[in-house]
């Protein structure tokens, strides 16, 4: 069975940085995709960034230039690091993994992490 455990969420100030990892197990690391996710009360879960087996990342338009996903697959982790943050990225976060790249990239994939809190203060 794949587990997926976030871990580096906290409070940041406004223009503040984080880096998020999820540590994956259970599964071949390297034959999965990998997405990360959030949800804030009141709104939908919404697709941050993705990457695929080979690297291929892909972002949401609000996040560009700002978030970056990356893996690295001697530790079985993939990372987002968040720069320039707002308060409006203040969610949880979650971390999201399947075989089948279309479905991290869109809905989210058969698995899941439990989240990590992100909150961002001005």
């Amino acid at each position: 069975q794949v587990q997926l455990v976030e871990s580096g969420g906290g409070s940041v100030q406004v223009g503040g940085s984080l880096r998020l990892s999820c540590a994956v197990s259970g599964s071949s690391f390297g034959t999965m995709s990998y997405g990360w996710y959030r949800q804030a009360p009141g709104k939908w879960r919404e697709v941050l960034a993705a990457i695929s087996t080979g690297g291929a990342t892909d972002y949401a338009d609000f996040v560009k230039g700002r978030f970056t996903v990356s893996r690295d697959n001697a530790k079985n982790t993939v990372y987002l690091q968040m720069n320039s943050l707002k308060p409006e990225d203040t969610a949880v976060y979650y971390c999201n993994a399947d075989s089948q790249w279309l479905r991290v990239a869109t809905t989210g994939g058969d698995y899941w992490g439990q989240g990590t809190q992100v909150t961002v203060s001005s």
